[in-house]
């Protein structure tokens, strides 16, 4: 066995149907009594409902949450976080929304409790992706882990199908690299794998019955499962820079994305992806492809508005400060691959 090093994830986790009643009690449990709850607009309505919930401990609402967390939308944020005095927030929603949270924690130094209603998994991550003139670029720091998740399975029973397939195919993204990051070690990879096995027997069963409980308690659980204590390759690589400069949704970028960079790196990291590759039929790239297909995941980026020509300045930029990977990184790879991605056609 190679030489590892594990740190635990300090981050302490409230998992099961009914827990975000619990959410007075984390807050003071923080020794907190001034919350702002953030979401996007499209979950105002809910934020709200958690502000009346938390009564006397919120001091307000702030829906401004959006994708890729624009550092303008952060600084509008932290005018409110100001002019409230609040000491901690409470990020309701999706992977925007977190993010949000986490860059205003990462300026502040500000206690956050998330309650995802999706399944993207940033929740558990130190890490914050932000976009600033037409770039995303990320940070890791200790500041940026959320002291408390809440996973309440009851408040995705009304998630679309569609966002569904598209968070899940993104936290499967996350275990997959994790499974041949640089420093993974034993226990991640042990958690990679039955996340990776949640997400393949609850998401088909999801598209069938949105509304089974325990389909929709198995993603949770494996979107939590990558706790994402180990670092980002190729994959987040190229999502980020396609969502950073070219604007392509969050979670849809991923879906597309995920078969083709398992399969750019199934032979250099033959080993690592042995066991998920055996999980998804041999082929980790097809595997996945075939997955994502069979639930109806976009397949394309085309389909997001992506022209060709867009593609030569995505590799471009997605080649200028790479991050580690287990397969040298060059421009025409890389080109070939989003081709490949922007088609839509199944990897080999």
């Amino acid at each position: 066995m190679k030489s590892f090093t594990y740190s635990g994830s300090p981050a302490r986790i409230l998992f099961g149907s009914g827990r975000s009643a619990e959410l007075n009690a984390a807050v003071e449990a923080l020794g907190c009594r001034r919350a702002l709850v953030l979401a996007t607009p499209h979950q105002k309505a809910d934020a709200e409902a958690l502000f009346e919930r938390l009564g006397a401990l919120s001091v307000g609402v702030f829906a401004g949450a959006v994708m890729h967390t624009p550092v303008d939308v952060t600084e509008a944020a932290l005018k409110i976080v100001r002019e409230t005095e609040a000491d901690c927030v409470v990020s309701l929603g999706g992977g925007s929304t977190t993010g949000l949270g986490k860059a205003i924690a990462y300026r502040t130094d500000l206690p956050q409790v998330v309650i995802p209603t999706t399944y993207a998994g940033s929740e558990v991550t130190p890490i914050l992706g932000q976009t600033e003139g037409g770039r995303k670029t990320t940070v890791r720091n200790a500041s940026i882990l959320p002291e408390v998740v809440i996973y309440d399975p009851d408040l995705t029973l009304s998630l679309p199908v569609g966002m569904s397939v598209t968070s899940g195919l993104n936290a499967m993204a996350h275990a997959v690299e994790g499974l041949y990051a640089r420093d993974r070690n034993p226990v991640s990879t042990l958690m990679a794998l039955d996340g990776l096995r949640a997400f393949k027997e609850s998401l088909p069963l999801l598209v069938k019955s949105p509304d089974n409980a325990a389909a929709r308690a198995e993603a949770l659980y494996g979107a939590w499962l990558w706790l994402g204590t180990v670092g980002m390759a190729l994959h987040h690589k190229i999502c980020h820079t396609l969502g950073g400069s070219f604007d392509t949704p969050h979670a849809e970028t991923h879906a597309v994305m995920l078969p083709h960079t398992a399969a750019f790196n199934a032979e250099a990291a033959q080993a690592e992806l042995a066991a998920a590759a055996d999980l998804f039929g041999g082929s980790i790239g097809g595997g996945l492809w075939d997955l994502a297909k069979s639930i109806g995941a976009p397949l394309s980026l085309k389909d997001f508005g992506l022209v060709e020509a867009d593609l030569d300045r995505a590799a471009d930029i997605a080649t200028e400060n790479p991050y580690w990977n287990p397969r040298p990184i060059d421009r025409a790879s890389i080109r070939i691959l989003l081709q490949k991605a922007w088609e839509g056609v199944r990897p080999d």
